[in-house]
């Protein structure tokens, strides 16, 4: 029997075929934690975007609709602002007819409630109008009254400032931030003049 033998052998020996591959494994597993940290902090920043725009909206509208607050024909009354420390109520007679719409389609009757039990702000169009969610993940808002002098008044006719604050949260829960249970947090305020009051 005749025995064969190799003379010249290409290839790679077990020792270095484990290193190799160990050294591949420890590549792999630091892009891995490159790509699960980036992920993570695109998502939180995500939330964050998400969080400030939803307030910066909610705001936003109710100061655009606020501005309107009090318009009404020569001659006629309207009461602009209702005091109350749970609703935000606007009136305008927008058609100058003398009269508020109160439908459900009206931009003459606007209320704006913070429903702090689901945490979110609502708008509804007129008495009979369904409210539609302005905007969710909000932990406060609140309305305050001032009359011509700056003073805060509880008399409807009597206001012509208001101070609008809300503050709103993260829909989700960021593992990296221990404060607030982990919930970032964003407050936004701002004073409104509505230019119908005071006529």
């Amino acid at each position: 029997m005749r025995r064969r033998t190799f003379k010249s052998t290409a290839g790679f020996t077990l020792i270095e075929m484990m290193v190799a591959i160990t050294l591949g494994m420890i590549v792999i597993a630091g892009a891995t934690g490159t790509f699960t940290a980036q992920t993570r902090q695109n998502a939180a920043e995500e939330q964050i975007s998400q969080m400030n725009q939803n307030v910066r909206g909610a705001l936003d509208m109710i100061i655009r609709d606020l501005m309107q607050a009090g318009y009404k024909a020569p001659g006629g009354s309207v009461t602009g602002v209702t005091y109350s420390t749970s609703q935000l109520l606007i009136q305008a007679d927008l058609n100058a007819n003398g009269s508020i719409d109160t439908s459900s389609t009206s931009l003459e009757y606007i209320v704006y409630i913070f429903d702090s039990a689901n945490q979110r702000i609502t708008r509804q169009l007129g008495t009979a109008g369904s409210a539609e969610v302005l905007a969710e993940n909000i932990t406060a808002c609140t309305f305050s009254y001032k009359d011509a002098s700056n003073a805060a008044t509880t008399t409807s006719s009597s206001i012509r400032k208001m101070t609008i604050a809300i503050t709103g949260q993260t829909a989700k829960v960021d593992p990296s931030y221990s404060s607030n249970g982990g919930r970032r947090t964003y407050s936004l305020s701002a004073d409104v003049t509505p230019p119908n009051l005071a006529l």
